[in-house]
């Protein structure tokens, strides 16, 4: 990557992604970040420079830097991604940690963030915009819609589909086939039997409605 980057959200999928960029030799321009309590903190030679919406800044981006949006909630992940789409005309650019495994047979949109040592197998399809924690796995043919996270651990396995906005929590296994619809919630160390339906908050083991 030729151009600097800049980081959308200075949380702690902020600092990740900064880990992730300078791991891989990638200059950080700065981050930005509509919470002005963080306004001017230092993350060693890096600062939070303003808010997302600050044209100063966002002019800056396409032509002499990138874009990384980096925020956990799939909403605001959202609205920054129109915003860059629609204002700048850009898509974000993908974080993927050195230490992540990413076949050349996995399909990959734009937009990830792909922490460390978190596995995507051949012919995986991960969609846009998605976060895949550390030490995740996404097996053989599983396939991530757009917004989708994964937590800390957790084993997708092969055929399983999430759709869009799915969240996925910190070690959750999800049984070979199963669909997980869109903006549906998997409780932390839950294991997925059968398919859950779009909105659904499950949990447990096996994971049930709640």
């Amino acid at each position: 990557m030729e151009n600097p980057v800049l980081i959308f959200g200075a949380g702690n999928l902020g600092v990740t992604a900064l880990d992730i960029f300078q791991r891989n030799q990638v200059v950080v321009y700065g981050f930005l970040d509509d919470n002005k309590e963080l306004h001017g903190k230092e993350f060693g030679e890096l600062s939070v420079l303003g808010e997302t919406d600050d044209d100063g800044f966002l002019k800056l981006i396409g032509q002499k830097c990138e874009a990384c949006v980096a925020i956990g909630d799939a909403r605001v992940r959202k609205r920054l991604v129109k915003m860059l789409n629609d204002r700048r005309h850009v898509q974000p650019v993908n974080a993927v940690h050195d230490t992540a495994v990413v076949s050349p047979l996995a399909s990959i949109g734009h937009g990830n963030l792909i922490a460390a040592r978190a596995v995507v197998n051949p012919f995986a399809t991960v969609g846009q915009h998605c976060i895949i924690q550390s030490g995740a796995v996404i097996e053989s043919n599983a396939e991530l819609g757009d917004y989708v996270q994964v937590g800390t651990g957790a084993i997708i396995n092969s055929g399983v589909k999430v759709e869009e906005g799915a969240f996925i929590g910190t070690g959750v296994t999800i049984i070979a086939g199963v669909t997980v619809a869109k903006n549906a919630r998997i409780g932390a160390g839950s294991v997925v039997v059968e398919n859950v339906d779009a909105g659904a908050t499950v949990f447990g083991n096996p994971a049930k409605k709640i």
